[in-house]
């Protein structure tokens, strides 16, 4: 595959309205992706809040549903590249455009923890998918000139995908709160059967407006030309003419038949190439290495938790969610900004500025969360002793709150506590606020805590291998509490210095790695190996991001929310001392000659 066929001189007249729509359908794939990721935020709260007592749903069942998508692009991120030289790249885009049109009524209607997952696997397969797919044909139809706008266009529309999500999420915040207020005179049982029916719409209101872009994206596919290269490698000539036709000149197409016929005749008569061959591996590790580090500083669930983040930070839930849609907003405008630099000050420029500021933005965060987390008291001992029968029942009215704060902290601010339990090797965290008239009782069982064995468990514990608890022993185990703090929300005015670093985290991402990811995700593979190794690369890039989404909530549950922002504030200075010292500048270089530095 050759990239010079494609650089045809600016001034002569290339279709204009068919390259506009290749762009935006792909774009519009970005926006899927961004949907992918954001809903979650604006669901979770309610989801948390309902599916945690009518399905007994655990923090960590919890945080593999908000990972699952993760996990789910993990999955078809291994197979998308196989899947893209075996069916075409537009037909690997309808795939993920379907997959994701089916599993929002599988969320919607979801009546239990198995079909819920169920569909945010679904979401995750379609976004691995497009997240290997889009780039690949993009690098593969655009001129070097234009493959840096390109990737910038599939990020903006990622970024609207997600300011979509959370002014979806907004509205129902408006709405419970007003839903809130109206039932404030109503018993405590009342309050909280009516609030829970509220939640509950809410999320699933929440799942269902995601239907149409799905929809939309699946029709608009129909329509979308094939990559040439892959048509010629198919031996289907005619069709890449065709194909051509809508993307070049008139007087080009020929000639660029020709040249894109020349490496494809090259790779059919020699040898295939490893993908792990001596002189692949720079790139490749590089690549790999840049995606891994763009997810470890923490943007996916930064993004998915933000909600969650900014309540714990002291803001209330139409605020967080307020700024939740100003984070998601700045991400697309600074995407624009990006757009207009990524092909004037080069990939290496912004990757260092992007990253640099990021650990800025971390480790500003880490410090508020750690001086708010300093004040809490600890209640484990008094909690221990309240447990009967490996149960803890605990009713929390005001005056309970006031009696377990005693006088130490006798203030207007909410309190909340945070309890960490196990039973043997099975552990759960509950956190409630006094402000929240859903949180009127503390109610921690075996039956909720200690899950059925899986296959995966007892295939392991079969191998004598352990690295899952085993339901036999914890059936027996008395209930531990682990930890058990207690403090004041913290004031609103440090949720919004909280929001503040969050905004300056997201600004300097979208400039540097969130359009540079994907550029180097597709310029820095080897033409011979690139499906193949975009894939491998988003791979990792998606086990990075699926694991600390998996891993957030109990984290934050035992350690604290800074030791989580201070570990991603650490792996973006790694970041930026890869950008700065050993990746290569890849501004206006054909692909050819990229891969010709690494040899």
């Amino acid at each position: 595959m050759t990239d010079t066929a494609f650089a045809v001189p600016a001034t002569e007249a290339a279709p204009r309205w068919p390259v506009r729509y290749l762009l935006f359908i792909a774009g519009l794939g970005g926006l899927l992706y961004g949907i992918d990721i954001g809903i979650i935020a604006g669901a979770l709260p309610y989801l948390e809040a309902t599916a945690s007592h009518a399905w007994q749903l655990s923090s960590q069942q919890l945080g593999f549903v908000v990972a699952a998508v993760l996990l789910g692009s993990v999955l078809s991120s291994l197979f998308a590249g196989l899947i893209a030289d075996l069916i075409g790249r537009r037909g690997a885009m309808l795939l993920a455009g379907l997959l994701f049109t089916a599993s929002i009524p599988i969320m919607a209607l979801a009546s239990g923890y198995t079909p819920l997952l169920l569909g945010r696997l679904l979401q995750g397969v379609s976004g691995g998918l497009i997240g290997v797919v889009v780039p690949l044909y993009l690098a593969e139809v655009l001129a070097p000139e234009r493959r840096g706008r390109g990737a910038a266009m599939f990020q903006l529309l990622l970024t609207i995908g997600l300011v979509l999500a959370a002014l979806i999420g907004l509205y129902h915040a408006h709405a419970v709160d007003a839903a809130s207020d109206s039932v404030r005179n109503l018993p405590l049982v009342q309050q909280a059967q009516q609030m829970f029916e509220v939640k509950d719409s809410a999320w699933r209101t929440i799942f269902w407006s995601c239907l149409l872009p799905g929809v939309v994206f699946c029709i608009g596919v129909l329509w979308l030309n094939e990559s040439p290269r892959w048509l010629v490698q198919r031996g289907r000539l005619d069709a890449a003419r065709r194909s051509l036709q809508r993307t070049v000149p008139a007087s080009q197409v020929e000639s660029t038949l020709a040249q894109i016929q020349v490496p494809a005749v090259a790779q059919a008569d020699g040898k295939r190439d490893r993908l792990f061959s001596r002189r692949y591996m720079v790139p490749f590790l590089l690549a790999c290495l840049v995606l891994a580090f763009t997810q470890a500083t923490g943007i996916n669930s930064v993004l998915a938790y933000a909600v969650n983040i900014l309540n714990q930070a002291g803001l209330p839930g139409a605020a967080a969610n307020g700024a939740d849609v100003a984070i998601k907003l700045l991400n697309a405008v600074m995407t624009v900004v990006a757009l207009l630099l990524v092909d004037r000050k080069g990939r290496k420029f912004l990757l260092m500025l992007g990253s640099g500021g990021i650990c800025i933005a971390l480790l500003a965060s880490a410090m508020l969360f750690f001086k708010a987390e300093q004040g809490r008291a600890d209640l484990q001992p008094q909690l221990q002793q309240m447990v009967s029968s490996d149960r803890l029942q605990l009713e929390l009215d005001p005056s309970r709150w006031q009696q377990l704060a005693g006088a130490r902290m006798r203030s207007e601010q909410p309190l909340q506590l945070t309890v960490s339990y196990a039973y043997g090797g099975f552990s759960d965290v509950r956190s409630l606020r006094s402000d929240n008239a859903s949180d009127h009782q503390l109610l921690i069982e075996r039956d909720a805590t200690v899950r059925a064995d899986s296959v995966i468990g007892s295939f392991f514990r079969r191998l004598h291998l352990n690295p899952f608890p085993d339901p036999v022993a914890a059936a027996s185990a008395p209930l531990r509490i682990d930890q058990a703090w207690l403090g004041p929300v913290p004031a609103t005015s440090h949720g919004w210095l909280v929001a503040a670093c969050i905004l300056v985290f997201v600004a300097f991402f979208a400039v540097g790695p969130g359009v540079c990811v994907w550029l180097a995700l597709s310029e820095l593979m080897p033409n011979r190996i690139r499906s193949n190794g975009m894939s491998i690369a988003l791979l990792i890039n998606q086990f990075v991001s699926t694991t600390i989404a998996a891993v957030f909530l109990p984290t934050v549950g035992h350690y604290g929310y800074s030791s989580m922002f201070l570990f991603w504030a650490g792996c973006t200075f790694v970041f930026f001392l890869i950008a700065t010292f050993w990746l290569p500048e890849t501004k206006g270089k054909t692909l050819e000659q990229i891969e010709a530095h690494f040899r």
